[in-house]
């Protein structure tokens, strides 16, 4: 049994209790798919807990931003919480990130941060089809990017995303992340309540007002 983790973006908070459930199901192998930083203060804590539990993780597109000096054309909000992150983190945690791999196959399962097709960090895969997989080899799929958490089953083929832990965009506010038995050939999606109200304080002793942060409360289904 393997645990499914991602799009944590620097919410340290969210990420105690993920972490915390999984410790609590007796799983010892987890994989992150990609956006250990971005949008939320935390970004140390997070890359340092990952790093403790040799946590395995895959670039995101706002890992890139943060390790290439690019930046987001969709959200003036995300590019300005990766402009705070790039003073804060340390030299420690971006070499961390350097260390990304963009595909991962491990315990039967093909990973990746975006998609398969047109862009392995930023192809957002929002209505997943058999015939989009049918193109690519191996059976069972799994990656993160949109913050919906769902499993699709094409009978010879399933796709998995486990969701966001630092920001769900499914109209539920709790932290998500899966879990991936092999031996079943089963995914199962899981939830977890933590205390977004402290994510939100930080954000405003670092300067960020609450357009920064109000979705945490009711996991808004817009993209930004």
């Amino acid at each position: 049994m393997i645990a499914l983790i991602s799009d944590i973006h620097g919410n340290y908070e969210a990420l105690k209790e993920v972490l915390k459930a999984i410790d609590d199901m007796g799983i010892q192998d987890v994989y992150c798919l990609g956006d250990v930083v971005g949008y939320y203060t935390q970004v140390n804590e997070c890359c340092e807990e990952l790093r403790k539990r040799n946590i395995s993780s895959l670039i995101g597109n706002h890992d890139w931003y943060l390790l290439s000096d690019g930046f987001c054309i969709r959200s003036k909000s995300a590019d300005d919480c990766i402009q705070y992150q790039k003073k804060i983190i340390t030299m420690d945690n971006l070499e961390w990130l350097r260390s990304f791999s963009v595909y991962k196959k491990q315990a039967g399962l093909f990973m990746v941060h975006g998609g398969w097709g047109v862009d392995p960090i930023d192809e957002y895969l929002t209505d997943p089809t058999k015939e989009y997989f049918e193109k690519i080899k191996g059976n069972y799929f799994c990656s993160g990017h949109t913050h919906v958490q769902g499993i699709y089953d094409f009978d010879d083929k399933i796709y998995c995303n486990p969701g966001a832990v630092g920001q769900p965009r499914d109209g539920d506010n709790r932290a998500a992340f899966a879990t991936w038995d092999e031996s079943n050939q089963e995914f199962k999606l899981h939830r977890v309540g933590y205390d977004f109200t402290k994510v939100g304080q930080l954000m405003e002793a670092a300067g960020f007002g609450e357009y920064y942060y109000k979705r945490l409360a009711t996991g808004a289904k817009n993209n930004g």
